[in-house]
């Protein structure tokens, strides 16, 4: 049996992962200009979060998701470090936050990695 943790994770990715679908204007806004089908972008990493999320629950599948989950947080480190050097952003959020956003993905990689 998995500890209550490992679900409260996966339910953090799979609601951050509906979102993507709720509310896609939030998520297109901080997509970098260079990465293209913006749209079609958050879409694919919200469907990426959902499956992710269910699949890391399943015992036979658990290991291939948290790699996964691993593999995604890496890719989202370049919308993360966008936020930091656009100085678009500087008056939306504070650069402290946006550098506790960027550091966040390696304590979320972290918490996945744990449950191998």
């Amino acid at each position: 049996m998995n500890p209550w943790h490992l679900y409260l994770m996966a339910g953090m990715y799979i609601s951050i992962g509906c979102m993507h679908f709720i509310k896609p204007k939030a998520f297109l806004s901080i997509i970098p200009r260079y990465i293209p089908s913006g749209k079609m972008m958050v879409y694919i990493s919200g469907l990426a979060e959902i499956i992710l999320g269910v699949l890391v629950c399943i015992d036979l599948t658990k290991t291939y998701a948290i790699w996964g989950i691993i593999a995604m947080l890496i890719i989202f480190l370049l919308v993360h470090w966008h936020m930091i050097v656009d100085k678009k952003f500087h008056h939306k959020f504070p650069k402290p936050i946006l550098w506790f956003r960027f550091f966040l993905q390696f304590g979320l990689m972290y918490w996945a990695y744990y449950y191998l």
